[in-house]
């Protein structure tokens, strides 16, 4: 068995696989203030009431886009699951051929998604990935990790339109039933997702034309893909948990 983990902004996701297959996998939230002690009994209780034993984690797999809080959760690892975690960065194979200018910049999440959608979806393909802020990275048939878009993610724009509107509500993230509001939240709630869907099309649209590539597949991920890609004309699946297959994939090509 493996552990992996998508340490995001907002959320660490974590799973437990056998082989190929995910036995299971949870949310916590990301917090910067927590000691390696509770990060370690907070994973040990998780596995405890899985009946998961720890004696057969073999490895984990980290990817993480938030660098302080990398020293107390690699502590936990090696005090708790008798580990050194791998993390993704230079010198772990990936069979991505980065075209950044400085690849050192692409963050590792985006990374993994791009090794799991290349071998999820055989092809060029488009990752829209809706965390903390909203991705879009575009990778070639071959493996080339051309780049991408980095937008503000939903949440933030709607808690900037919030903050920054006296007159405004805070509102819950939901999709009306109509585009044109009749009140004050449902129309701030048009603007926020219908107004995504656009920028979501229009943005892969136009990276379609600058990958000069046929059949190129558009997968989201992250927490609020769901909820934008029934309303976009040009997403094509939804993976929720790619960041975790990239990560088991990743492991299979560094395990030797």
């Amino acid at each position: 068995m493996i552990v992996v983990m998508d340490v995001g902004n907002t959320n660490i996701v974590f799973g437990v696989y056998e082989g190929e297959k995910l036995l299971n996998y949870w949310r916590m939230t990301t917090d910067k203030d927590k000691t390696s002690d509770e990060f370690g009994m907070f994973l040990i209780n998780i596995f405890n009431h899985e009946k998961i034993d720890v004696g057969n984690i073999e490895a984990v797999v980290i990817a993480s886009v938030v660098p302080p809080i990398m020293y107390s959760l690699e502590r936990a690892i090696k005090k708790y699951l008798k580990l050194d975690p791998i993390v993704v960065g230079p010198g772990v194979k990936t069979g991505i051929n980065i075209k950044y200018e400085n690849p050192r910049e692409v963050g590792a999440d985006r990374i993994v998604n791009a090794v799991a959608a290349l071998e999820l979806y055989k092809g060029p393909v488009i990752i829209v990935d809706f965390g903390t802020a909203t991705t879009f990275c575009a990778v070639t048939s071959n493996g080339e990790y051309l780049g991408g878009v980095i937008c503000p993610g939903i949440k933030i724009s709607a808690e900037a339109l919030f903050q920054k509107a006296a007159k405004l509500p805070r509102i819950e993230l939901a999709k009306p039933d109509t585009v044109i509001g009749r009140n004050t939240v449902s129309s701030m709630q048009s603007g926020i997702v219908y107004g995504y869907v656009g920028k979501v099309d229009y943005i892969v649209k136009r990276i379609k034309k600058e990958m000069k590539e046929d059949n190129i597949k558009v997968i989201a991920t992250g927490g609020l893909a769901r909820m934008i890609a029934s309303e976009s004309e040009t997403i094509d699946e939804i993976n929720g948990l790619l960041s975790l297959d990239g990560l088991r994939i990743i492991y299979d090509k560094n395990k030797q």
